[in-house]
């Protein structure tokens, strides 16, 4: 009786844990993240650093400040969640952004929307999507200086940074311009945040968590088809809207990275079908009627509904059998 050890369900032994996904959802963003820092530049890479660390710090100072705990306990229970909360609050930032708006976005999501809920696994909303929208509430515009042209030309020599007036993305859907092509788009050399612009670099990762069965290929296959359909209906059928709505903005970013998030998602099949067309059909409708990137938004809406969600639809146990209503069983009383 001496060996035996109480704990709290689920009792399952697999050997994928919490940690060794967050480290192949770490791997999954590096490829975006180089991308970004290439075409960028030094802005680029201080604005991860800053955003890496701070995440990372947030969680350090709580537990320890907090919790009591000391750093050789941080250290073996330290699960890697608030490194790719760091990365993707640094991915969705503009490179000239101000040093402390990472910052604030990694503490306001690592203390206010992780721990104050109870740590990993209890956190209602996305905790990476919570922090960028707070800071562009907050900020007006996260990209106080403007977003920049990549730094990278076409013969790959660096040439001098230009403030960009805005991304593809907000010219293609406030004024209806086409200033990037599609080939431009999916390689990332375009203005935009640091890790969003490369569509190839993006879905190289979410291939590779593919592979690793960290996600399933069907939800962001679903989420981007819904949103590039409904825009190309939504323009009147004109197919040329679908792959420049595809690859444009955050929508490769959030629907691979975010809107997957274990924590924040269905727990059924027809649960997730049910969130990602609705993220769809919300991304899309607002992008054609505001002109803006609405991705971060949708997500986060989406993410305080999975509750209701799963309060309808949930798993039917195996040999269940549905009991007829109270009317009925009345009136088979009556009739005997």
């Amino acid at each position: 009786m001496e060996k035996l050890v109480l704990s709290g369900s689920p009792h399952i032994k697999a050997p994928r844990t919490t940690k060794s996904i967050m480290i192949d959802v770490c791997v999954a963003l590096l490829p975006a993240t180089v991308v970004g820092i290439v075409f960028f530049g030094l802005n680029a890479l201080i604005t991860m650093i800053i955003s890496v660390v701070g995440a990372f710090a947030a969680e350090l100072i709580w537990k320890m400040a907090f919790m009591r705990k000391n750093f050789r306990q941080f250290a073996a229970e330290f699960d890697f969640t608030s490194i790719v909360t760091g990365m993707l609050i640094g991915m969705n930032m503009p490179p000239l952004v101000d040093w402390y708006i990472p910052l604030i976005a990694d503490f306001f999501a690592v203390w206010i929307v992780k721990m104050l809920f109870g740590g990993t696994g209890r956190n209602i909303v996305n905790p990476a999507i919570a922090g960028r929208v707070f800071v562009f509430l907050s900020f007006g515009i996260v990209a106080a200086n403007g977003f920049v042209e990549p730094i990278v030309t076409g013969n790959g020599t660096f040439t001098d940074v230009v403030v960009a007036g805005s991304t593809p993305l907000g010219s293609l859907f406030m004024n209806g311009e086409f200033t990037a092509t599609n080939m431009q788009l999916f390689l990332g050399t375009v203005p935009g945040c640091i890790g969003e612009t490369s569509a190839l670099a993006l879905i190289v990762g979410g291939l590779y968590l593919v592979v690793r069965r960290v996600i399933d290929i069907r939800w962001p296959v679903i989420y981007i088809a819904v949103t590039g359909l409904l825009t190309v209906a939504i323009k009147g059928f004109d197919f040329t809207w679908f792959l420049p709505s595809i690859l444009s903005g955050g929508l490769m970013l959030g629907a691979i990275f975010m809107a997957t998030d274990y924590v924040t998602t269905p727990n059924t099949t027809w649960g997730n079908v049910i969130y990602f067309v609705a993220l769809g059909v919300i991304t899309a409708v607002l992008r054609c009627n505001n002109g803006t990137e609405v991705v971060s938004f949708a997500i986060l809406l989406m993410n305080l509904v999975v509750p209701i969600i799963d309060k309808y639809i949930f798993p039917r146990p195996f040999g269940h059998v549905k009991q007829p209503k109270a009317k009925k069983q009345k009136a088979v009383k009556e009739g005997e």
